[in-house]
């Protein structure tokens, strides 16, 4: 049985663990947004606040949501700690984005690695209604070939997603696939080198 993505796992993996804290922003979230004209960005689990402080550093007024409050008070911290004006670029937000999108009308959505209760589909049709014409939405995900799961205890069987399947999702008549494959990178795990593979999806709606 997989692990259960809930409140009370996210709050004691951040409050009991730290996990992430002082980790860099994701390499393909930079790879696609560097160049975009900043506007308004809201960060779909923002965890512990890195991809928001560099959003934020890129001058995008930022709307950083994640279901942890634990998560959000340490992400507040360390960005008032890093820089003040960047922090003056964010907004915290506790939210379950399965739930309620605070928001909408966004230039830019974007979500790394999430773990939706009740499915996918519903998830990221949320976060496409909340991207403003002309906008645009951005999703990391885990691919179906990751087998290393990012540190996350448990089967992420369902948790990770193909970004076909997001693609899939999108009215071509709303919308404009520009980015839509599986990426693989290296990263160090303790000294140890392991190989991840990333969905990656960037979409444009059209105005």
């Amino acid at each position: 049985m997989g692990q259960e993505f809930d409140r009370a796992y996210w709050e004691d993996r951040y409050r009991e663990h730290g996990h992430g804290y002082g980790a860099p922003p994701n390499p393909q979230l930079v790879a696609e947004v560097t160049g975009l004209a900043p506007g308004r960005a809201l960060d779909a689990g923002a965890g512990t606040g890195a991809e928001a402080r560099w959003l934020a550093g890129q001058g995008w007024e930022v709307t950083a949501v994640d279901i942890s409050q634990a998560a959000l008070d340490a992400a507040r911290e360390r960005a008032a700690a890093l820089d003040t004006a960047v922090a003056g670029r964010i907004t915290w937000v506790r939210a379950d984005l399965t739930e309620e999108i605070p928001g909408s009308g966004f230039d830019l959505v974007c979500s790394h690695y999430a773990h939706p209760t009740g499915g996918y589909r519903a998830f990221f049709d949320r976060l496409a209604a909340a991207v403003a014409p002309g906008g645009t939405l951005f999703v990391v995900g885990h691919d179906h070939a990751d087998d290393h799961g990012h540190g996350h205890g448990g089967s992420l069987e369902h948790s990770r997603v193909g970004a076909a399947e997001v693609a899939e999702g999108l009215d071509e008549r709303e919308w404009e696939v520009l980015v839509s494959e599986s990426r693989s990178r290296e990263v160090d795990r303790g000294g140890h080198r392991a190989v991840l593979h990333d969905s990656v999806l960037r979409a444009r709606r059209r105005a």
